[in-house]
């Protein structure tokens, strides 16, 4: 078989009815048929959506299986990103390893160093497809070492989210969130006075929202250019940039304008709605669920950044799709033929629409769909437009290391403290000592220290 002539255009559209949708969901995750059909290659393809997201990627999978008779995609749900590369680690390289799959973008160095996965890179090579033409500031995160050893799926960044009734009764421009720490401290105030039982703003303990707004100042996770010039020593927010989050979040507690959820972004959400408070960051990739189930309007905005720089911009999040080794040659071309149909623009235009993923190929945004459906909800364009006007730099370049999600941790136990009492300053400084700690301990245990 050659690379690229599996498949055909017809029929990739999303199914569009609401009953359709919940018909499919009742079908589960197989991507269509069992792949009992002898003559056609079978790929193996683990992924972690649930919800709305796995009712889109099942039709997309059903719609690629439809469209030629040489390939047959099983869709298999293994659980969240943090259950299912544990589960790849313990099968990779043997018979039970899938063909491909979806791993948070944090777990890229995991991946790497797993020595279980083949890069994308020589199929790229071999036909002269053009990563070019997808999104940069999505491919500028996973080309490393100049090479592509994944390929983007779903990605997102946060924005923040806001209730423009409650600007309006505020007295704020409904059509103009703040954009820098002080302004949301300012418009809380506002808030805060004019609704009654409302408080102005909630930041989930999450390590990844401290990322994006440490990089949306210029701030550098780790040190050696955030782990791509060599591997990482120890952290470099060390800072003013990494301290001013903290700080930031004190000053709105000490304020009385803050809404602790804690690490619960569903109950974060479900507060938005219920008009708990005014304004929480969160993933675009929630902006269909936002949107929809609000009963007021919903804004969308960038994320903020601290008042003495300029905005940077976001690292991407998410997740791509890597190959697994030891895998038969026609195993292998099938999965980088479906793993570029998912690129196609009429499959991002649709995956984009029904789940509030970016398209990673931005001709997507031409489609009639796209266009469609930003006349119905435009803030739909909000995550896209910050994506695109970010800066390209190391910072929202984003960190690599295999021990990211560990700092996450630690960072979501430290913004907790601080949301429970602790003094801002000593909960960052053991944050700092513990990241160190865990930086050091991963290079001693794979020998690089």
């Amino acid at each position: 078989m050659k690379k690229g002539v599996f498949f055909m255009k017809k029929g990739i559209g999303l199914l569009s009815s609401a009953a359709a949708l919940v018909m499919l969901a009742a079908c589960g995750s197989s991507g269509g048929a069992s792949g009992g059909d002898s003559d056609k290659t079978v790929v193996t393809f683990w992924h972690s959506m649930g919800g709305q997201a796995q009712v889109a990627l099942d039709q997309i999978v059903s719609s690629y299986n439809e469209s030629q008779d040489e390939v047959h995609v099983n869709a298999e749900f293994q659980g969240t990103y943090e259950e299912s590369l544990p589960k790849f680690h313990s099968v990779g390289g043997t018979e039970e390893a899938p063909t491909i799959i979806q791993v948070q973008e944090i777990g890229t160095m995991s991946m790497i160093n797993s020595g279980h996965i083949v890069p994308i890179q020589p199929f790229i090579d071999e036909e002269g497809y053009d990563m070019s033409g997808l999104e940069e500031n999505i491919i500028n995160y996973y080309h490393i070492d100049g090479q592509f050893y994944s390929m983007p799926f779903n990605s997102s960044t946060p924005v923040m989210y806001y209730n423009k009734d409650a600007f309006e009764t505020a007295g704020l421009d409904p059509d103009s969130p703040p954009e820098t720490f002080e302004g949301i401290e300012e418009a809380s105030k506002k808030i805060v006075v004019a609704n009654e039982g409302m408080k102005g703003f909630a930041l989930q303990a999450y390590g990844w929202l401290f990322e994006e707004l440490l990089a949306n100042q210029g701030g550098h996770l780790l040190n050696n250019e955030n782990g791509r010039d060599d591997v990482a020593t120890e952290v470099a927010f060390d800072n003013d940039k990494g301290r001013s989050i903290f700080e930031w979040v004190e000053r709105m507690i000490e304020e009385d304008t803050f809404m602790n959820y804690g690490t619960n972004s569903d109950n974060m959400v479900a507060g938005f709605l219920a008009g708990e408070v005014a304004m929480f960051m969160q993933s675009s990739a929630t902006s269909r669920d936002v949107i929809d189930n609000a009963p007021f309007d919903v804004g969308v905005a960038f994320i903020p950044h601290a008042d003495e720089v300029e905005r940077e911009g976001v690292v991407i999040g998410g997740a791509s799709l890597w190959m697994s080794s030891g895998k038969e040659e026609a195993e292998q071309e099938a999965a980088w033929d479906f793993m570029k149909y998912l690129a196609t623009p009429e499959v991002q235009a649709e995956w984009h629409v029904g789940t509030g993923y970016f398209a990673i190929n931005p001709d997507a945004y031409n489609e009639q769909v796209v266009q469609e459906a930003y006349e119905d909800m435009p803030q739909l364009q909000t995550a896209v437009q910050q994506l695109q006007s970010t800066k390209k730099s190391v910072a929202t370049q984003g960190a690599l290391m295999d021990m990211i999600p560990e700092e996450r941790k630690i960072i979501e136990t430290a913004l907790e403290n601080v949301f429970n009492g602790t003094d801002a300053q000593t909960a960052f400084d053991e944050a700092v000592k513990q990241v160190n700690a865990a930086i050091e301990q991963a290079n001693k245990a794979r020998g690089d220290s």
